[in-house]
């Protein structure tokens, strides 16, 4: 009996331990992903102005 309670704690220190893990992570990937997304959108801004410029410049072009 005192075997298997040894174990059971054994194997619940495990478990909290490898939850710990798992939620810091979890929390280092949602930053991340925050983060790619920040990136994401900025490159998508500075496409869109890309954009803007190139059909200004196709504005003035002569017919």
């Amino acid at each position: 009996m005192l075997e298997e309670m040894d174990a059971l704690e054994t194997k619940l220190a495990q478990l909290i331990e490898r939850h710990q893990n798992m939620r810091a992570e979890n929390l280092r990937l949602r930053q991340q992903l925050a983060a790619m997304e920040n990136a994401n959108r900025a490159l998508s801004d500075r496409l869109a102005e890309a954009r803007r410029r190139l059909e200004s410049l196709f504005d003035r072009l002569p017919d």
